[in-house]
């Protein structure tokens, strides 16, 4: 057995693919081993917030998704209902001065992955990774054609989402959050709507949104959440008339809805997070859903991996003990991630809460929301950085103070 890679990625999706280039582009040997041949839509996050669009710039990602498959959406507007109550430009009102992405999955997969190729990195699909072992020389058992490979490397790099089995393999230990929220999507086509806005349609009296992402040329990602304990389990094409009604009880307008045709699964999955304690040892590291897996309900799922894959990269180029490099992002992971998560329970117990004195409270609070819109933290499009979470920050989410 030869030591053959300095990074071995086990995923090839935004994470894997994007690290494999940022360092085979800096002369380091990459090698990516993905599972899909083909990738498929499934339901799942195609909205970039705007701090992770700054972190795909940083990467060197902006570029080929923009000249590929990215959809800029530099409006987000806010319903109570079909009301409309906020139209913001994140142009002018985030410091990174950017809009949100959008886009279709596996057309960014696919311009990621080769953007990894041309930048050096060896891709191998139609792989299936059956053993990672951590350690000083950390190896990576691969079936490919019948045939199975024992290679090495100085780092290996789970990037295969929220189900990794490298978290079990490698001794990793796992928390999860309690079941609240729960999101079902369906993608469409020929959807008549202003393609540079978001739409997030907030019902207070049933405790479910609708969110609407164009990704251009009529093709819109749509979305419900909603309490897992709610009852709504909508899954199949048989339950595609009764998503219809829910997104427009959440507020969307029908005729936009009815026109639309569906295009895509549709699919409800829980949005408890599951995340690692400092994602690094021996040799290992996990990244993006691998790492923490965020409630899908509040969209930063792809803007943490960009971040994760940014502060990784950052640490390994800055370090020649890669060992140290690991653990610095690691707790650099844990910092943003908890950032994420904390504001995500503020605003689940705030907007989701079903109980008579969380109807109280929200009654009291969006009204104050209105008039002073830094109540909220912006960590959603800010980022993590930009926002003081401590208690006195928690008293003005709650209105407390």
């Amino acid at each position: 057995m030869t030591t053959t890679y300095d990074i071995i990625t086990v995923g090839g999706g935004l994470g894997g693919a994007a690290l494999a280039k940022a360092m085979a582009e800096r002369g380091y040997k990459v090698l990516v081993i993905e599972r899909e041949t083909a990738f498929k839509d499934r339901v799942r996050g195609e909205q970039m917030a705007t701090w992770g669009v700054a972190e795909a710039r940083e990467l060197g990602i902006y570029n080929p998704l923009l000249g590929s498959c990215a959809h800029q959406m530099p409006m987000w507007n806010m319903f109570l209902g079909p009301a409309q109550i906020q139209e913001r430009d994140l142009i002018a009102t985030t410091p990174q001065r950017l809009p949100n992405f959008t886009y279709f999955h596996p057309e960014m997969q696919e311009t990621l992955l080769a953007a990894a190729a041309a930048a050096g990195a060896d891709v191998r699909r139609g792989a299936r990774v059956t053993a990672v072992e951590s350690g000083e020389s950390p190896t990576v058992t691969v079936d490919i054609d019948g045939a199975s490979e024992k290679i090495s490397a100085r780092l290996v790099v789970a990037a295969g989402g929220r189900g990794s089995p490298v978290r079990g393999w490698c001794g990793f230990t796992t928390n999860n959050d309690p079941q609240r929220l729960q999101l079902a999507g369906l993608l469409f086509d020929d959807m008549d709507v202003d393609e540079d806005a978001a739409q997030v349609h907030m019902n207070p009296i049933s405790l479910r949104w609708g969110l609407v992402f164009p990704q251009g040329k009529g093709r819109v990602r749509t979305y419900v959440t909603s309490r897992t304990d709610s009852g709504l389990c909508l899954n199949g094409e048989k339950d595609v008339p009764q998503y219809v009604e829910e997104l427009v009880a959440a507020g969307m307008d029908r005729a936009t809805v009815e026109k639309a045709r569906p295009v895509g699964p549709l699919a409800t999955f829980q949005g408890a997070d599951s995340w690692v304690p400092h994602p690094y040892r021996d040799g290992v590291a996990l990244i993006g859903d691998a790492a923490a897996t965020s409630d899908p309900c509040f969209g930063q799922g792809l803007s943490l991996t960009v971040r994760d894959v940014r502060v990784l990269r950052d640490k390994l180029l800055a370090d020649d003990n890669w060992d140290r490099a690991g653990h610095a992002y690691a707790e650099e992971h844990d910092r943003h991630y908890g950032a994420v998560r904390t504001v995500e329970d503020w605003f689940t117990e705030i907007f989701y809460g079903n109980t008579p004195q969380a109807a109280v409270r929200r009654g009291k609070v969006l009204p104050l929301y209105a008039r002073e819109r830094d109540r909220l933290p912006d960590v959603f499009q800010h980022g993590p950085d930009h926002a003081v979470l401590d208690e006195t920050a928690r008293r003005r989410v709650f209105g407390e103070e």
